[in-house]
């Protein structure tokens, strides 16, 4: 008996063991397998005209009853109210592979999306008010290949977007700055915003900043399409900024692949270049800061519900090669952490204090060049 009780122990940790290698060696080909759709393609209709007039499309906006985006955590300092109103795109977080596009009365994803913009579009809640609707989302396996079915379901999540937009615009005051700000697959959608919808129209100048977080930008094929310079100074207005954050050594292959393989918005090839890296913990004046330039990482509950603003000293550097930001060895934040290294779902709550300063100095320099005192 205790002969096959060390046979059984010895085929779970070679079963173990097994498990890691083919997670290392075909990581790509599994999540691929687990999250990509099944089914085909179904077409979806535009939605009605003054469909985000409801309330109930948005996650956040004013008046919304516990409202996410309005959470504080653990720490937070206190500060004046800014005059910026927000629109915030929030990430991917419709996992099943039932369809290429999320329904937006999916309770699960609903709960995720809630748990997504409290622990990002958080960060923003320094200004008047934040604006973060939902909308029929990629699904996650979307991302994962480049099929026809990829740009159709990018295609519709982005007509939802760009229509909160528009309802966003009439909402708030005609002469109000404006913060715009995208994770991942919202970022996505905020670039092509910015090139269709603000790029040469009377919005541009009312832009304080576009946060465009957790997507790969291409500063020679993207970033010109959307008519905002790369920010290089932390006091600088109407730029954009853009990070991707990975513990080393990182491994972004199928990432940068998956980018590379599309082309710009340009409609070039992307080429092997680096992607735009804004380095938060500078606002782009330096590509490295140490961690005690980090003002505050806020560090999520195991459900993501809550967080606690602490200094754990995380530093950050672009790296020249890749454009990846590299924040050193791997901190403990949580389960949630992707293959490779990549800190993706983290990379607001990373530099969550910098993240909010930045955005009140670069409110403070819009004001300043538009309200010169006296």
């Amino acid at each position: 008996m205790a002969r096959k009780f060390l046979y059984f122990v010895a085929l779970l940790i070679f079963l173990v063991i097994a498990a890691r290698i083919a997670l290392l060696i075909w990581s790509a080909e599994l999540t691929r397998f687990a999250f990509v759709p099944r089914g085909a393609f179904e077409a979806q209709p535009a939605l009605q005209a003054g469909t985000y007039d409801n309330p109930a499309m948005w996650v956040s906006r004013p008046g919304t009853k516990d409202d996410p985006a309005q959470y504080r955590p653990e720490g937070t300092p206190g500060a004046a109210q800014g005059e910026a109103y927000v629109f915030f795109i929030h990430p991917t977080s419709y996992l099943a592979r039932d369809h290429w596009n999320g329904p937006i009365a999916d309770e699960d994803t609903r709960h995720r999306t809630a748990l997504f913009v409290r622990g990002m579009a958080s960060a923003f809640n320094g200004q008047a008010a934040v604006f973060a609707p939902y909308y029929r989302q990629a699904a996650f396996g979307s991302f994962l290949v480049n099929q026809p079915e990829t740009l159709k379901a990018r295609a519709v999540a982005y007509g939802d977007v760009r229509a909160a937009f528009r309802a966003f615009v009439a909402a708030v005051p005609a002469d109000a700055p404006i913060v715009l700000a995208g994770h991942s697959q919202g970022a996505l959608h905020l670039m092509h915003l910015l090139r269709d919808d603000v790029r040469s129209t009377p919005l541009a100048a009312r832009v304080i900043a576009a946060y465009m977080i957790g997507w790969p930008v291409s500063p020679a094929h993207d970033l010109p399409e959307t008519g905002m310079p790369a920010c290089t100074a932390p006091d600088q207005a109407g730029c954009a900024l853009s990070w991707m954050s990975f513990a080393e050594p990182p491994d972004a292959r199928m990432m940068l692949d998956t980018y590379r393989a599309e082309p710009g918005l340009d409609g070039k090839p992307k080429g092997e270049g680096p992607v735009l890296c804004t380095n938060p913990l500078t606002g782009g004046a330096a590509a490295a800061a140490p961690g005690s330039a980090n003002l505050g990482t806020m560090v999520p509950s195991r459900e993501l519900d809550t967080g606690k603003l602490t200094r754990l000293g995380i530093p950050a550097r672009c790296d020249a090669k890749t454009g990846l930001l590299l924040i050193g060895d791997a901190p403990d934040l949580g389960p949630y952490v992707l293959p490779g290294n990549n800190y993706h779902v983290y990379d607001v709550p990373l530099f969550w204090a910098n993240v909010r300063a930045d955005v009140a100095k670069r409110e403070a320099a819009w004001l300043a060049q538009r309200r010169p005192a006296g």
